[in-house]
């Protein structure tokens, strides 16, 4: 039986139906305005949340930013979508949108807490928390002794006696690739292998929390309950390391830390600073590592930018919080105020703001 091919026929056009509106002599411009969609307006609010895809503005007299994009496709060329999920920031006439979550973008100078994920010939992988994996150069650390020289094949053959699968680091951005891969270095006693203490990992400084830049990013604190000293360091790719303080003359050549001169402690670099034990910690040390770290997470819970001022405002806070747990409890059987979460960590954070707005007042 013989049969027709015909051609295809365009779909029907879709007419959407829109409700008529009354419309009123007296109402203006400025009316109109506030009548028409909500995605159309400029969200200048640093409130407001707007998701990919979305409108966030027509108007021409606004430059797009990071997490925006314009599409030739709108109606209106000057149209501003955004990429992302995540804020509206306003900057004079620049429109940028600051992610919910987002992952480390590295920058120079950058001071960053780092675990080595692979070791390989010449160099290792550091996991940073960055979409591209760092490397660190075998050429961009200390030797032992504090010899400057050209590494060897004996020093690549040696290399995991340095750095091996699973230690952690802290170490200074030393260029950007162009596919946004970081270089690492630690050609200073202040980075290289961390030990005794405790490892954190916030999230994304995109909700407001999270770790930021600011003068310092790591500091010593002079604990109470006789905790002695513990260092303090905030990676600004979200990591966070808080350890036994351990002093400058233990980390040169000699038993106890040998007296030498200030200029040449870089000269002297040991092999015990690429050790693997980790050193005697006291109970109360332990307990003000434990402190200031529940001191970090309930900063990250409460959305507040974890920094140095905001870390000891809230590590005084949960001192004070201590004191009136104890004097409540005076057998000293359950809470002593040493955990720091839940109402009592809101407590916490309320104090420490209060404490650094009362200082700017």
């Amino acid at each position: 039986m013989p049969f027709t091919i015909l051609a295809p026929t365009p779909p029907p056009p879709f007419h959407p139906i829109v409700p008529s509106r009354p419309s009123s002599p007296s109402s203006s411009d400025s009316d109109m305005d506030t009548d028409a969609p909500p995605t159309t307006r400029p969200r200048l609010s640093p409130n407001s949340i707007v998701t990919p895809g979305e409108t966030v503005t027509t108007d021409p007299k606004w430059m797009r930013g990071h997490g925006t994009y314009t599409s030739p496709t709108t109606s209106t060329p000057q149209t501003i979508l955004s990429s992302v999920a995540g804020t509206l920031q306003k900057t004079n006439k620049l429109l940028s949108i600051r992610p919910l979550r987002a992952r480390y973008t590295p920058e120079i100078g950058d001071l960053v807490v780092g675990r080595i994920v692979e070791v390989q010939t010449k160099r290792w992988k550091v996991d940073l928390s960055a979409p591209l994996l760092a490397h660190l150069p075998l050429s961009a650390i200390n030797l032992p002794g504090g010899i400057l020289r050209k590494r060897t094949s004996t020093d690549e053959l040696a290399i995991r006696t340095f750095f091996s699968e699973g230690d952690l680091l802290v170490a200074e951005v030393q260029s950007v690739y162009q596919d946004g891969a970081a270089s690492l270095h630690t050609r200073s006693l202040k980075y290289g292998k961390l030990r005794n203490g405790v490892f954190l990992a916030v999230s994304g400084t995109g909700g407001g929390g999270g770790v930021v830049r600011a003068r310092r990013q790591v500091w010593t604190v002079h604990t109470g309950n006789g905790g002695g000293e513990v260092d303090v360091v905030l990676g600004v790719n979200g990591y966070i390391w808080i350890c036994k303080h351990v002093s400058e003359e233990e980390l040169v050549e000699g038993k106890g830390g040998a007296q030498v001169s200030i200029t040449s402690l870089d000269d002297r670099v040991s092999e015990s600073m690429y050790s693997n034990r980790n050193g005697e910690i006291g109970a109360a040390t332990r307990r003000e590592i434990a402190r200031l770290a529940g001191c970090v997470r309930a900063l990250v819970e409460g959305g507040v930018r974890v920094d140095e001022d905001m870390v000891m405002r809230a590590y005084e806070a949960s001192l004070d919080e201590g004191e009136m747990g104890n004097s409540g409890n005076e057998e000293g059987i359950g809470d002593s105020g040493e955990y720091l979460g839940g109402d009592r960590g809101k407590r916490v954070v309320a104090e420490a703001l209060a404490a650094v707005y009362a200082a700017r007042a």
